[in-house]
């Protein structure tokens, strides 16, 4: 199991959250993206998974509503994957929303992504939920966790 060092970034530093994202995901997001959707929002994190001072994955999130926090996006370079950075980056996102005083913690995934709906199960997420995106054309799994 990879041992990354889980820490905090604030908006400003966004970029190297950016850069892993385009790394990651497509299509390609800039950081108007990320700013955009802590716009309204309260409470927001972003961890960084740092192996060797190099960023190699990120977790996103923010409160949802007062008593249950949303994991907005995550992701691990493609060479640190099945390495448990994921699994660190959730442990250290659910860490931060106990320690805000939350009691659920909540994310989606699309369903193509079978390593995340893997890590979700592992960590105790229940799967309470499916939407359609219209913008992906895929179905969405909704897990929450309790942490009460």
């Amino acid at each position: 199991m990879a041992n990354a060092k889980i820490e905090p970034i604030g908006i400003a530093d966004i970029g190297v959250v950016v850069n892993m994202y385009n790394e990651v995901f497509s299509p390609s997001a800039d950081e108007a993206l990320f700013r955009r959707r802590f716009e309204g929002r309260r409470n927001e994190s972003i961890l960084v998974a740092v192996i060797e001072d190099r960023p190699v994955g990120f977790i996103v999130g923010f409160e949802l509503i007062p008593t249950t926090y949303f994991t907005w996006v995550a992701g691990v370079l493609p060479d640190y994957r099945r390495t448990g950075v994921a699994t660190q980056l959730m442990q250290g996102q659910q860490a931060w929303a106990q320690d805000h005083d939350y009691d659920i913690l909540r994310f989606e995934c699309q369903n193509q992504h079978r390593p995340m709906l893997h890590v979700a199960i592992t960590e105790g997420y229940d799967l309470v939920g499916i939407r359609w995106d219209t913008g992906s054309g895929n179905n969405v799994v909704i897990f929450e966790k309790d942490l009460r």
